[in-house]
């Protein structure tokens, strides 16, 4: 019995002690999980750049939101760290507009930034700049801490700065007067300025603050209106002027001004409804939406210009292409446009675009496709078809934005029904826009500057003079002469200055042919017209027999094999008599491989072969001259026959 009695007590006390122990060792873990810093990740606003961070590589998380074209951003996968942060790992996809947590990385400055539009946020080119930055998701990298307070390149956080804006700064009580809270305009300029971003495409939607207390302004600002200070006026809420703060305009100075995305390079023109139907409300929406579509777009004159046109009873130009060559100037000018009155005579305003808006004295650039925008309240009280269409011809892009169409007991005062359709270049809705209401507008920007910026899908930029690889197919047989070829070669000549060439427009190339044939230069050899004139004076004289048949086929695979998908192809043979060879195959061949054409005959060539030759109708497309001295008389034909023909072919 004794002995069971101490076997129990050995047993309790082994446990005993196994209890202690195990109490013991898990005390000490407890203690040390609470003396392991926990990491907390620090919480950032749209707004801040990663300039103002002095930390080389941090975690933190962004707010939603952060898509909003008014958070500036330079650069591709790397960007400038005057870059908001959150706006970059939008643009990059690492975040979507819901927000959340990034890993941010600073990096050496770049040389260049690239502009480009991703994600519904433009970034901005710019040249250089000092320092960057690369943002990922957030996997933190083993071994490595991550801060979890950020450390600011001024003495106060951004955070600590925002705080003060919103709470009144107690002054030390003084014997015998009472502590009075003093106001915002007591704290420093650089504070407030940094204490939050006011941006003006806010202020121009938002109305008057209905707190009690209005928002307090920067101490003796002078009125935009009248000589007096804010401290002797009442002051309507400062979002609802429409102009930032002193403080904030020369803080805005110092942002980099871009030179434009390059990947855009239109001219634009935004023809705006100034009509008394409108009202000053939904006018300023307009200019509202003007604005944002401008900070999307990243103007500047290596990208996309603007310019406005408003339009009432008659239309006039608000600023031209290249009064304002930068976003921030071009945004201030739209605030200050105001409203003109009248009828919405758009038909009238695009014959005015037309004949003076796209102009070399107005900023227009040779090279870049020009776009009209035409913004529409309702319905135009003209009619707007045949204007639109000579702007068309004219190389001009129309987009129609149409805003609270007429609903079917008004459809009786729609002077032209269908005329959006009737007004743009292609009427599978890729160049008009129907918005139900002014409030809806703003979701049309984004698919707008998409659809601007993608010059390739521009069908109105392509004009018959910048839209053809044109072959000249020479004949150079004995009976042609020496002195007669040069007047040949001034003929073909003649017929190319009428072209606008480059690698992207018109391209020109050459063959001559006796029996046999030869390259003279091809579609890609020459990319200026002055390259082109000088080849063709160099082409030299070859003589020898005549076989057409064999040189249309010869141009077929020497020329034309090699004309870009998108162009016009057009072969214009010249020849003094009737060829030794069959001309019917070779010409059915080039029929149906698309090439458009044209047969000059001279002296001796045979009527029946040039009708052959030439694509269908024969009329529009065979000329004959009976001597070599009158071939420049069949120029303007060519030419008018050849741009006729163009525009006569539908673009839908």
């Amino acid at each position: 019995m004794g002995i069971v009695v101490l076997t129990m007590k050995a047993s309790v006390i082994e446990m005993f002690l196994v209890l202690l122990v195990t109490g013991i060792h898990s005390h000490k873990e407890m203690a040390k999980k609470s003396k392991r810093p926990k990491f907390t990740v620090p919480q950032i606003n749209c707004d801040v750049k990663a300039g103002k961070i002095t930390n080389l590589e941090f975690i933190v998380k962004c707010p939603a939101g952060c898509q909003e074209s008014k958070y500036h951003v330079y650069g591709t996968g790397v960007y400038a760290s005057c870059s908001s942060v959150c706006g970059a790992a939008v643009h990059s996809g690492v975040l979507d507009n819901s927000g959340g947590k990034i890993l941010v990385q600073k990096v050496a400055g770049q040389s260049g930034y690239k502009g480009s539009y991703s994600n519904g946020v433009r970034s901005l080119s710019l040249p250089r700049w000092r320092e960057s930055f690369i943002v990922s998701e957030s996997q933190p990298k083993k071994g490595v801490t991550y801060p979890s307070t950020l450390t600011y390149s001024s003495s106060k956080t951004p955070a600590a700065k925002a705080d003060e804006t919103t709470k009144a700064y107690q002054k030390p009580s003084v014997p015998g007067t009472t502590a009075q809270p003093v106001t915002l305009m007591q704290v420093s300029a650089d504070q407030e300025a940094e204490a939050a971003h006011t941006t003006w495409a806010k202020s121009s939607l938002l109305a008057p603050s209905s707190s009690s207390s209005p928002r307090p302004q920067p101490m003796g600002r002078r009125s935009w209106d009248t000589g007096e200070t804010d401290l002797q006026k009442p002051q309507p809420a400062l979002l609802d002027t429409g102009f930032l703060p002193k403080e904030e305009l020369s803080t805005q100075a110092l942002e980099p001004v871009s030179q434009g995305d390059p990947n855009c390079q239109v001219d634009l023109l935004f023809l705006i409804d100034g009509s008394s139907s409108i009202g000053k409300r939904r006018f300023r929406l307009q200019k509202q939406f003007l604005a944002n579509v401008v900070q999307a777009l990243d103007i500047g004159p290596s990208g996309p210009l603007m310019g406005v046109v408003q339009y009432g009873d008659s239309p006039a130009t608000q600023f031209n292409l290249k009064t304002h060559m930068n976003s921030r100037d071009l945004t201030a000018a739209i605030e200050k446009i105001t409203l003109r009155g009248g009828l919405s005579n758009a038909g009238g305003a695009i014959s005015f675009v037309t004949k003076n808006f796209f102009s070399k004295a107005n900023g227009n650039r040779s090279g870049a496709p020009n776009v009209a925008v035409v913004v529409l309240d309702g319905w135009p009280t003209d009619k707007v078809e045949e204007a639109s269409r000579l702007a068309r011809e004219s190389g001009i892009n129309i987009f129609f934005i149409t805003i609270e169409a007429a609903i079917e007991n008004e459809k009786q005062y729609v002077v032209e029904p269908n005329f959006a359709n009737k007004a743009v270049c292609r009427t599978n809705g890729y160049y008009s826009f129907n918005v139900q209401s002014w409030f809806s507008l703003r979701k049309t920007m984004q698919p707008l500057v998409k659809r601007i910026c993608d010059t390739d899908r521009l069908a109105c930029s392509k004009t018959c003079l910048n839209s053809a690889d044109i072959g000249f197919v020479i004949d150079g047989s004995s009976s042609v002469g020496t002195g007669n070829f040069r007047t040949v070669l001034q003929f073909v000549a003649n017929l190319s200055k009428e072209f606008e060439i480059s690698d992207t427009d018109t391209r020109i190339g050459a063959v001559q042919y006796t029996y046999e044939q030869r390259l003279e230069f091809g579609f890609d050899k020459y990319h200026t017209k002055a390259d082109v004139l000088n080849a063709i004076k160099s082409v030299g004289y070859w003589s020898g027999g005549t076989s057409t048949g064999a040189a249309i086929h010869y141009a077929l695979e020497q020329l034309f094999k090699k004309s870009k998908p998108n162009k016009r192809k057009l072969m214009i043979l010249i020849t003094d008599g009737r060829s030794y060879d069959d001309v019917r195959i070779a010409a059915m061949a080039a029929h149906q491989k698309g090439v458009i054409t044209y047969a000059v005959g001279v002296a001796w060539a045979a009527q029946d072969e040039l009708d052959i030759i030439a694509t269908h109708p024969a009329r529009d497309h065979s000329f004959f001259v009976d001597e070599f001295d009158n071939l420049y008389k069949s120029v303007p034909k060519i030419i008018q026959n050849i741009c006729t023909e163009f525009n006569s072919q539908p673009r839908n």
